[in-house]
C-alpha cells in the first residue's frame, strides 16, 4: 500500500496573483525572472568588456522575441505537431496564449507548451541576426550568452515545476514528488533536478569566466554551456516520462534525440577550428 507520508505531495497553485479577471501564473513569472537576471548580468557582461551600451540595449528585445518565439514553435512543432497543424484553429492557436473552445469563444490561457531546444534554436537565430545588424563579433556574444544562459533556464524549469509539467517516472526514492494534479504516484521531480544541474552549472561557468576572461570570443563559454545543459538534459531525460504518445516506443524520447546535436555543436565550440574563426570574421 503507498505511503504518501513518505513523499512529496505537491499541489500548488499554478495562480501567482490576478491582475483583474488576468491571472498572473508562476510558470510565466519564473519566465520572466529568468530572462531578467540574465539581462542584467549579460549587461555586466557587456560592461566589463568594454561594449558600449548602444550595442547592448538592443539584444534584450532580439532574445526576448526569439526565445519565446521558438520555444514554443519548438513544442508545438516537436512535440504536437498533429494538433497544431490539424486545422486553422489549432494552428493560430500556436501563434496567440488563447484557446479556441468548444463554446466557439476564445480564452486566454498563456503559452502552455514551450520546449527548450526551440528557445535555444531562436536565440542562436537571434544572435546572428543581431551581429549582422550591429557589427559585434558572433562568438563575443555566444560566449556571454553561454556564461548567461543557465540562469534563466534554472528558473524556466522552475516553472515547470510549479505547473506539474514535464513529470518523471513513477519510482520509490525518498525525495519523489506526487504530483496531484496528475495521478496518485511517486515520481522523479525531473524538472527539480534540471533546474538545480543547471543552477550548479552557471556557477561554475561563471567562475571559469573570471579566470578565463580571456576565452570570451574563442567559442569556449557557449561550447561549455551547451554541453553541459544538454548533456545533462540527456541523462535526467531517462528518470521522465514521456511528453507524448508517439515516445513510448523509442529507445530514446524526443528530448534526448534533440539534445545529441547540441551536444556536438558544444563539444565543437570548445576547440580550435578556423571554421570559426570565418564565422567570427563575417559577423564583426
Amino acid at each position: 500500500m503507498l505511503d504518501i507520508l513518505s513523499y512529496i505531495v505537491w499541489d500548488p497553485n499554478e495562480v501567482m496573483f490576478h491582475i483583474g479577471s488576468i491571472a498572473v501564473r508562476w510558470y510565466g513569472m519564473c519566465w520572466l525572472v529568468g530572462l531578467l537576471l540574465g539581462y542584467l548580468l549579460m549587461k555586466r557582461l557587456y560592461k566589463e568588456q568594454h561594449i558600449p551600451d548602444e550595442k547592448f540595449d538592443p539584444l534584450f528585445l532580439y532574445i526576448f522575441i526569439s526565445v519565446l518565439v521558438g520555444a514554443r514553435l519548438g513544442h508545438c512543432l516537436f512535440y504536437e505537431p498533429g494538433y497544431f497543424l490539424g486545422s486553422w484553429d489549432h494552428f493560430i492557436e500556436m501563434l496567440i496564449p488563447m484557446r479556441h473552445m468548444a463554446d466557439g469563444s476564445w480564452k486566454y490561457v498563456g503559452y502552455q507548451g514551450l520546449a527548450s531546444h526551440g528557445g535555444v534554436i531562436g536565440m542562436i537565430i537571434a544572435i546572428f541576426l543581431y551581429v549582422k545588424r550591429y557589427k559585434i563579433n558572433a562568438w563575443i556574444v555566444l560566449d556571454n550568452m553561454g556564461i548567461c544562459s543557465c540562469v534563466t533556464a534554472t528558473f524556466i524549469r522552475l516553472g515547470n515545476l510549479m505547473n506539474s509539467e514535464i513529470i518523471g517516472k513513477v519510482t520509490d526514492v525518498p525525495w519523489a514528488f506526487i504530483f496531484e494534479k496528475v495521478d496518485s504516484y511517486p515520481r522523479h521531480p525531473g524538472q527539480l533536478y534540471e533546474a538545480l544541474s543547471y543552477a550548479v552549472f552557471f556557477f561554475i561557468i561563471y567562475a571559469v569566466y573570471r579566470h578565463h576572461r580571456d576565452k570570451v570570443g574563442s567559442g569556449f563559454f557557449v561550447g561549455l554551456c551547451l554541453t553541459l545543459v544538454f548533456s545533462a538534459r540527456f541523462l535526467i531525460e531517462f528518470t521522465k516520462d514521456i511528453q507524448e504518445p508517439f515516445e513510448a516506443g523509442m529507445p530514446l524520447d524526443m528530448g534526448q534525440l534533440l539534445s545529441i546535436p547540441f551536444i556536438l555543436i558544444g563539444i565543437a565550440c570548445m576547440t580550435n577550428g578556423k571554421w570559426k574563426k570565418k564565422i567570427g570574421a563575417k559577423y564583426n
